[in-house]
């Protein structure tokens, strides 16, 4: 059996903060809403991993987590291996390519 990640939901009290965060390591949000459920983004990466940002609150509570990407180039980022916080706190690996 082999198995892979398909989706990871970040829940934040700092929806719109968040998503220029991540958005500034590379990832594309688009904005989503099923049904009646809240307004919130989705990146598809591209070996298919659907990063999502929703907002938090009482029946979805943020929490610790942590995260780590690659990525080429980053502006202002020097290469190599950093941790940044997103604007939560959680920690999140950036591992910058040349």
């Amino acid at each position: 059996m082999v198995a892979r990640a398909s989706l990871v939901v970040i829940y934040t009290g700092r929806l719109e903060e968040c998503r220029e965060f991540y958005t500034s390591l590379g990832l594309e949000f688009e904005a989503e809403q099923h049904g009646d459920g809240p307004p919130h983004y989705a990146a598809v990466l591209h070996d298919g991993l659907v990063i999502e940002l929703y907002p938090g609150g009482p029946e979805r509570r943020t929490g610790a987590l942590r995260l780590a990407f690659e990525v080429d180039g980053l502006s202002g980022g020097a290469p190599g291996r950093q941790v940044l916080r997103d604007p939560d706190g959680r920690p999140v690996e950036v591992l910058v390519r040349e």
